[in-house]
């Protein structure tokens, strides 16, 4: 059977669609794209992280459905878990999967597969004729079970799922009500994950999770121990953090991976707000003196003279319910002048329905977020130029990638800026020493 296989949102996300993909491979079915016209099934794994996400998800299911008519869509992920009647509203929709089900989604494939041989390719046409459907309220999924994951078929990087859930409840996030409560499973089985990666050739892991840092609440284990067990893994050169909380990067984590892991100097860390203020009407659990020690401690503890500087990726979001232009301009001087961030990731707020700031006065007009999002994009530009030019001429390790652009490949050092240079296959999934 032909199956067709769409990621929208995180790289938590593409892990989980990744290991999907391995398990149908594995029954000899085959993965085309969902433009060919060829797909006999769809798997959609959703996003839910903004109302422009959840809009994103119906419009491709409804695509898909346009492309053939005759296909199953089954869709999973935090849109699935948290908008269940929209989606089994959508004409094709076969099976819909939230957070404690997605260990039924092979299952449930097979399973459409068989019927599909049976009925000669002929399937209902209506939403709502489901094999498996998930619970549609949020207190369903908390203490959901932990869906093991890893990304494959690159030899260059795998990105591995260590950690799901969050417990935090920030006012703004629905995250804790699409995925459930922090979980993990033991440090032996994502050890034995990575062995497994390694033995693909893959030479850097991305560990990704909803609350990286938060593992081992289920294992009675801490994310230092994690981190000191993956170093230990022969084959894997490289691991990132995809992105930690900066209440959770203790100075112990940051002094051993400063002692000469494997673990890059590259963090993603969240901010969203450099006011006091914002942050505590978001429910986050550090303020901005506690975020800005955080980086003066990775950089105290990781950049020396003649040395790669580290990059920092920072999360903010603006136009939080009750920011006046006073809140963001106090945002943009603790970015510009305090922080100095190699990459902002920033985000309009998003009103998201059964959220505590949902219901807060003073909501933001659009047009205010899109100006304070153009703000925060020309300091983007400029922090990340100079970035580049402090690390110009400084020697670092690049993995190059197999993708070819016009006569180039390219690769990321091992503070993530990206080289390029004349295509040469040897290079492929190599470590090169290059000046940058």
């Amino acid at each position: 059977m032909r199956i067709a296989f769409l990621t929208l949102g995180c790289k938590l996300n593409f892990a989980e669609t990744s290991t999907y993909r391995r398990a149908l491979l594995a029954e000899n079915w085959e993965d085309v794209s969902w433009t060919s016209g060829k797909a006999e099934a769809f798997l959609v794994n959703t996003c839910s992280v903004t109302e422009h996400s959840d809009k994103k998800c119906r419009n491709i299911i409804r695509k898909l459905h346009r492309l053939n008519p005759s296909a199953p869509i089954v869709v999973t992920g935090c849109y699935a878990e948290l908008r269940r009647d929209e989606i089994l509203a959508l004409d094709g929709v076969r099976a819909v999967f939230g957070a404690k089900e997605k260990g039924s989604v092979v299952p449930c494939l097979l399973e459409l597969g068989r019927q599909e041989a049976t009925r000669n390719g002929k399937i209902s046409d209506r939403g709502g004729d489901c094999v498996g459907v998930c619970g549609g309220d949020f207190p369903d999924v908390l203490g959901g079970d932990f869906f093991a994951a890893y990304s494959s078929g690159d030899r260059t990087r795998s990105f591995l799922k260590v950690q799901d859930g969050c417990n935090n409840f920030c006012s703004y996030c629905t995250v804790p009500y699409a995925r459930g409560e922090s979980r993990n499973i033991p440090i032996r089985e994502i050890v034995a994950q990575a062995q497994s990666i390694a033995a693909e050739g893959v030479k850097e892991v991305v560990l990704t999770g909803v609350n990286t840092g938060d593992f081992g609440r289920s294992s009675g284990e801490n994310f230092l121990q994690l981190i000191q067990a993956l170093d230990k893994v022969e084959g894997i050169e490289r691991y990132r953090i995809s992105s930690i909380e900066p209440n959770l990067l203790s100075d112990e984590i940051i002094d051993w991976i400063a002692g000469g892991s494997k673990f890059l100097p590259h963090f993603h860390i969240p901010l969203q707000s450099g006011c006091d203020e914002v942050l505590r009407r978001m429910g986050r659990r550090y303020d901005c003196a506690a975020f800005a020690d955080r980086i003066d401690r990775i950089r105290k503890a990781m950049e020396h003279e003649g040395g790669l500087k580290v990059f920092f990726g920072i999360d903010v979001i603006v136009g939080f319910p009750g920011e006046t232009d006073e809140m963001f301009e106090e945002t943009y001087r603790f970015l510009e002048q305090r922080i100095r961030p190699a990459f902002i990731h920033i985000f309009p707020y998003s009103r998201r329905p059964g959220t505590p700031a949902a219901g807060f006065p003073d909501q933001v007009r659009d047009g205010i977020k899109t100006e304070r999002v153009a703000r925060l994009e020309e300091l983007c530009d400029r922090l990340h130029n100079e970035f580049i030019e402090a690390n110009r001429g400084l020697k670092a390790k690049v993995l190059f990638e197999s993708t070819e652009r016009k006569g180039l490949m390219s690769g990321y050092s091992e503070n993530y800026i990206q080289v390029s240079r004349p295509y040469d296959s040897g290079l492929i999934g190599r470590i090169t020493e290059v000046t940058l």
